[in-house]
């Protein structure tokens, strides 16, 4: 099997916000990710892209007119959950546009009500295309394992999507701010493994996620298992190594007081009720003949005009070069490479 392609989507910009003292969601935990993602040097095995920002017209696609402030708990008309734009199913929504079925799966702690409700298994036609799984506090990886992978794979074979969209709310993992699962960073990211495994186009996006140092070795070690590579546990040094103290690792011990309150025979029921609703899908869902909508992304040769014509290679170009393995030089800025030659 070729090796997968894998982009990364980045703004500088992303994480320069702040939501007032006292609040528990930090957008500058973005920064310190991606921080990490260069200095583990992850981002020269993915492509690079830098999305233009998203207008009215665009966000209007899933909110009323009438509400434009993005999570996936922001609703139609309104904000829920620290989140004013869902931007998830505006991704779904341009997926769409090129898959008859799209899965979306959230493993973020709170529900994410813009996308589903909590006991919400589907109206009318689309009934039982909705599955929500109720977990208790407390769950470790063994328990959360032990329901992800059989309802997913059950989700596969009845749903038999084209495209999935994965949610990684990092609020999920142990001594969140806002959680009350259990779960370590490797618990967390066999679930990233597991849907990688299956082998069909992925849009993985961040969520939840309140304990700014565990969300960010949480989604650097998810992102390089997206692109098959192995770190050390012995954090890189960056400009916010201090946050990580005392231990400066990426997989601290996991400690915890909370007792899990999810027994095997709850979890057993939970699978099984799952299944049963699914069987009720007989066949994978079929998709009418429509009109598709124009593409939504400005189209390459409109961002090729701005390139410097006087820079060798541009930032685009760059930006989408995907380092070899065995590659041993820093790209074509590198001064080593001449005298490796000799």
């Amino acid at each position: 099997m070729s090796k997968q392609k894998v982009s990364y989507f980045f703004n500088p910009d992303v994480g320069n916000f702040h939501y007032g003292t006292g609040h528990p969601m930090k957008p500058h935990r973005l920064s310190v990710i991606h921080s990490l993602i260069l200095n583990y040097g992850l981002h020269k095995h993915m492509q690079i892209y830098r999305p233009y920002k998203a207008s009215a017209h665009d966000m209007c696609r899933f909110h009323s007119e009438e509400y434009i402030g993005g999570l996936h708990h922001a609703k139609k008309f309104e904000a829920s959950g620290f989140c004013y734009v869902n931007d998830i199913v505006i991704g779904i929504l341009e997926l769409l546009k090129y898959h008859p079925r799209v899965l979306y799966v959230d493993i973020d702690v709170h529900h994410g009500d813009g996308t589903g409700d909590m006991y919400e298994i589907g109206t009318e036609s689309g009934r039982y295309y909705s599955v929500n799984v109720p977990l208790k506090e407390g769950i470790d990886d063994a328990s959360y394992w032990q329901v992800f992978k059989p309802v997913i794979s059950f989700v596969m074979e009845f749903y038999q999507p084209t495209a999935i969209v994965l949610q990684c709310g990092a609020d999920s993992l142990a001594n969140d701010r806002l959680g009350c699962f259990s779960l370590s960073t490797k618990g967390h990211g066999e679930c990233v493994k597991f849907v990688k495994s299956l082998n069909v186009p992925t849009l993985v996006v961040g969520g939840g996620g309140y304990t700014l140092r565990n969300v960010a070795r949480c989604w650097t070690y998810e992102t390089s298992l997206l692109v098959d590579e192995q770190i050390s546990n012995e954090l890189p040094y960056t400009e916010y190594l201090e946050f990580f103290a005392p231990d400066f690792t990426l997989h601290p011990e996991v400690v915890t007081r909370q007792e899990n309150a999810n027994s095997k025979q709850y979890l057993d029921a939970i699978t099984r009720f799952t299944y049963d609703n699914l069987r009720m899908c007989q066949n994978s869902p079929s998709v009418q003949m429509h009109d598709v909508p124009g593409p939504s992304i400005p189209e390459e040769h409109k961002i090729k005009e701005e390139e410097d014509p006087d820079v060798r290679i541009s930032q685009e170009l760059e930006d989408k070069m995907v380092e070899v393995k065995n590659e041993f030089y820093d790209g074509d800025k590198d001064n080593d490479k001449d005298d490796a030659k000799t």
